[in-house]
């Protein structure tokens, strides 16, 4: 099945899905955190849906965008504001059901407001695209103590000129671990 996506561009979907692949060997499941109209969370869901080993959880304010800080303020960026890219988790749950696919755990929170225990106990794949610093600051603080040995972080927007704070976010997370990162389009591919 294949899932329209406006966000994320077709190669970045078919190198998320082709990873996402690669880490149904791994024990634990797949998050996303900022899933907008859950594109990328049906192509995970359909990698996943005969496999019992993995579960998927997507996580979203479903408020759209937040405020921007400072590091995301881009010339280029300024169609990204506060409460753009809105979706309902209702509308997100009738694409689920309309696709044929079991529900994932869905929990709307703004990422700074998710606790420890709001995630899986063991993750092999975390989709992060929370557009701005703070999100994906908060999103790697969350998933950095659940990632299983091998596995992937996947961070949107790591190469968006439009999108500064992504780049930061990472690139301060990344000075305090020993991870390799790999680009593919705007895409950031750690291995954790």
């Amino acid at each position: 099945m294949s899932f329209k996506n406006d966000q994320v561009s077709r190669e970045e979907t078919e190198k998320i899905i082709a990873l996402a692949r690669e880490m149904l060997p791994c024990e634990g499941d797949f998050v996303e955190l900022g899933c907008y109209r859950g594109d990328t969370s049906l192509a995970l869901a359909e990698i996943i849906q005969n496999n019992v080993n993995h579960k998927l959880w997507i996580y979203d304010s479903f408020e759209g965008l937040p405020d921007k800080s400072d590091y995301d303020e881009s010339v280029i960026g300024v169609d990204f504001k506060k409460g753009e890219l809105l979706v309902t988790k209702r509308e997100v749950k009738e694409r689920f059901l309309r696709a044929g696919f079991k529900l994932p755990v869905i929990k709307k929170a703004w990422f700074s407001e998710l606790k420890d225990e709001d995630l899986p106990e063991k993750i092999a794949l975390a989709f992060l695209d929370g557009d701005f610093y703070d999100s994906i600051r908060d999103s790697l603080r969350l998933v950095e103590s659940k990632m299983v040995r091998g596995g992937l972080i996947v961070v949107h927007d790591y190469d968006n000129e439009a999108l500064p704070g992504v780049r930061k976010a990472v690139d301060e997370w990344l000075g305090g671990h020993s991870f390799n990162l790999e680009r593919f389009k705007s895409l950031a591919i750690i291995n954790c």
